[in-house]
């Protein structure tokens, strides 16, 4: 028999967490079965355990001065780049998302181009985002008083369980555009999209840990992070009313930013700024500018 006219086995894709620039398995050795809209068994995804959920924050930690100290300018050519990346992989995310979700191939393919839109609305944001919220601040007396937006640190992300995809990416891309990285529990039920978002991350130039992807049971994983001492804030987009009030009192132990669930009735509306300021910090410097005498300012 000709290899023309042979069966060939299909070759199923194996599906890794994206830790720290690398594509560890679940240090547990779990996985739990994927299945499409109509109960197709798609994949096994990793079934992240506590120990991931460290190993992410540790490697989010050790990211974040690196790319919190990237200029604003440079953040945005990463993330556009990023977009290049997904671009180049769109025929690939339309087929997830619209298993993931249940949509036609059309239907699949708007969300797609919707999410890379976004993605480039973000990257846009990186270097102006600072001028919207900080300034220069009006004082009587002889001193520049500046504020500056800093990003807050390291933030867990609990991603919209319905959007794998757009939504996804509209919790994802402001948190590290302004200079925060991010440890993100995906959508239980839908969690291919995000796991692939990773391999993207991996060939474009984001620095590795800036983005940790993380598969399984927010029920399980939340609590440990919202927790953590390490983690500075918390973005409950994708949690129940109650994990969201769980999380939010074990958040209160080290005081985090906490960004509770907001309902969206549609990820394609304009999300405007209110998920970048969520995780940013303002610095407020007083500078003398000299003294002030008859003659004029000798600054």
């Amino acid at each position: 028999m000709s290899e023309s006219s042979s069966t060939r086995l299909s070759v199923f894709k194996t599906y890794k967490l994206y830790v720290g620039g690398k594509f560890p398995r679940s240090e547990s050795g779990r996985v739990y079965e994927v299945t499409d809209s109509k109960g197709k068994w798609l994949a096994n995804a990793p079934l992240s355990s506590r120990k991931d959920a460290r190993d992410a924050v540790v490697a989010a930690r050790k990211a974040f001065g690196g790319w919190s100290g990237a200029t604003a300018y440079n953040r945005g050519q990463v993330l556009y780049r990023v977009a290049e990346m997904l671009e180049g992989r769109r025929e690939q995310f339309v087929r997830e998302v619209g298993e993931a979700e249940g949509l036609s191939k059309s239907k699949a393919a708007a969300v797609v181009d919707a999410a890379i839109d976004r993605w480039v609305w973000y990257a846009g944001w990186t270097d102006k985002i600072g001028q919207i919220i900080g300034g220069a601040n009006p004082v009587a007396g002889p001193f520049f008083n500046l504020s500056t937006p800093e990003p807050t640190g390291v933030v867990t992300v609990v991603a919209p369980q319905d959007s794998s995809f757009l939504g996804l990416i509209s919790v994802i891309a402001p948190v590290i555009a302004t200079g925060n990285t991010a440890v993100v529990i995906t959508s239980e039920k839908a969690p291919l999209p995000a796991l692939s978002l990773g391999e993207v991350l991996a060939t474009s130039d984001l620095p590795g840990g800036v983005v940790n992807i993380l598969s399984g049971k927010a029920s399980e994983m939340g609590p440990h992070l919202a927790s953590h001492q390490d983690v500075n804030a918390i973005d409950l987009a994708g949690a129940d009313a109650a994990l969201a009030k769980e999380l939010e009192i074990a958040a209160a132990d080290n005081l985090k930013r906490v960004l509770r669930p907001q309902p969206v009735d549609d990820w394609n509306a304009d999300p405007g700024t209110s998920r970048m300021t969520a995780f940013l910090e303002t610095k407020t410097v007083w500078h003398p500018t000299g003294s002030l005498g008859a003659g004029g300012s000798s600054y």
